[in-house]
């Protein structure tokens, strides 16, 4: 079991943000501490929504009390999500800094920035801030495809163009979500120092909220598990297959209905990427 912080978005009801990620990592086994940037009733983009910004200095001082009670040490892995604005990203590294000057401890940055066809969603300086202060700190970094074209400032033509963004931001491990799509499959890809890879799985639509957010957590669950990397992210690619297979004609994923599957899915198969 690893203890995990968790730093993102929270919902009252759905699964986006913390609510994907804290089920994921609490199903395989470790301990989550969350600390959510912003809580909402619900992702918003259904008709009424409501909720309030968490403002980072209530974050600081929570951290500050864990650390006073002899806590803060046992955190062995740190993840970030949503992070609205460049105070949150700054929060974010500081402790992510602070964590790393005891002992070693495994960050992943699921940079949630924006997708096709929006665009960037968040504060564009928080934007900026996520690819100057976290990226170069990340051990593993999960874009969706847009993501990472925002993070390399360049656009990709091809599956190949996105293995070369992806070394471009000299991070341990990148992994793309929602790559490229073929044959009525979409693909991940895994582009690190030992290798890189692809894995596929049925492409559906629609899709819920909260599916970089869930994939992300379920990444860091089976690395933590000390699964490699492109173990992690066929299991994880197919464990989202799962509940995205239980959530079809949903408005929210069903994680909860799907938990038994997507747990402990069979991983799908894992090819060495030699171009396309």
């Amino acid at each position: 079991m690893a203890r995990v912080l968790a730093i993102s978005s929270q919902v009252a009801r759905g699964h986006i943000g913390l609510s994907a990620v804290v089920p994921a990592l609490q199903r395989l086994g470790h301990e989550v501490w969350p600390l959510p940037t912003i809580l909402l009733s619900n992702h918003p983009g259904h008709p009424h929504a409501a909720g309030m910004r968490i403002d980072p200095a209530v974050l600081e001082e929570m951290v500050d009390a864990l650390e006073r009670n002899g806590w803060l040490g046992e955190v062995d892995a740190v993840i970030t999500g949503y992070l609205p604005s460049p105070e949150h990203v700054q929060f974010s590294a500081s402790v992510i800094r602070r964590l790393r000057g005891t002992k070693d401890v495994f960050y992943l940055c699921d940079p949630v920035l924006g997708d096709e066809p929006e665009g960037v969603y968040i504060d564009p300086h928080a934007a900026g801030a996520i690819l100057e202060e976290l990226v170069p700190c990340a051990d593993v970094l999960t874009p969706n495809r847009f993501e990472l074209q925002w993070l390399a400032e360049k656009q990709a033509e091809t599956p190949d163009d996105l293995v070369g963004l992806a070394a471009t931001l000299k991070v341990p491990r990148v992994v793309v979500t929602s790559a490229f799509r073929h044959d009525g499959l979409i693909s991940t890809l895994l582009i690190g120092a030992d290798g890189r890879y692809s894995c596929s799985a049925p492409y559906r639509e629609p899709v819920p909220h909260g599916t970089g957010d869930f994939f992300a957590g379920l990444m860091l669950g089976h690395q933590l598990n000390g699964r490699s990397a492109a173990e992690a992210m066929a299991l994880a690619a197919a464990g989202l297959d799962h509940a995205l297979s239980f959530s079809e004609s949903r408005d929210e994923l069903q994680l909860v209905a799907s938990q038994a599957a997507w747990a402990a899915p069979d991983p799908l198969p894992v090819r060495p990427w030699e171009g396309e």
